[in-house]
C-alpha cells in the first residue's frame, strides 16, 4: 500500500486546473512560470510579447442548469473553523477556468465583473440569449 494520500480530491481537482492551464496557455504561445510558494495570491505568471499577466486557476464542473460559475471568494481555515472572504482581484490579472466537462479552460479579467461570473456550458433550456456569456466566447486570453 501506497504511502502518497491522494484522497483530498479538491486539492487534487485544483492540481489538475493548473495542469490543464499550463498546458492551454503553452499551446496559446505563452511562456508559462509557477510562483515557487503557494501563498501567492495567483497560480501562474505568463510571459508574451513581452507581456506578463498573473493567472489564477480554477476548477469547476458544470452544474445541473449546464452553468459552471466563479464566485470572487476564497474559504480560509483558523482555529475557530472556516469563513469566506472576497478575493482581491488587484493582483489578479486574468482568472483560468478549467472545466472538467468539456475539457476546456476560459479565460477573463475579474475587474470586468462584480462578485462572481457564470459561464453557459449548455444553451439555456428557454432560450434566454440576453445577459448569458456562452463559455466558448471565454477560450481566448483576453
Amino acid at each position: 500500500m501506497s504511502d502518497y494520500d491522494n484522497s483530498h480530491h479538491t486539492k487534487r481537482n485544483g492540481d489538475l486546473g493548473v495542469y490543464k492551464a499550463i498546458s492551454d496557455l503553452h499551446q496559446k504561445g505563452y511562456i508559462v512560470n509557477d510562483p515557487l510558494t503557494e501563498h501567492a495570491p495567483f497560480d501562474l505568471v505568463i510571459w508574451r510579447d513581452c507581456v506578463a499577466k498573473t493567472v489564477q486557476v480554477k476548477y469547476r464542473s458544470k452544474d445541473e442548469s449546464g452553468k459552471i460559475e466563479v464566485r470572487f471568494r476564497r474559504t480560509q481555515w483558523n482555529t475557530n473553523g472556516s469563513y469566506n472572504e472576497d478575493v482581491d482581484k488587484e493582483p489578479i490579472d486574468l482568472y483560468c477556468v478549467y472545466c472538467p466537462d468539456t475539457d476546456e479552460c476560459y479565460y477573463f479579467d475579474p475587474d470586468q465583473f462584480n462578485k462572481s461570473i457564470a459561464l453557459r456550458i449548455d444553451s439555456p433550456k428557454n432560450n434566454q440569449t440576453k445577459g448569458v456569456k456562452m463559455a466558448t466566447d471565454f477560450r481566448q486570453v483576453p
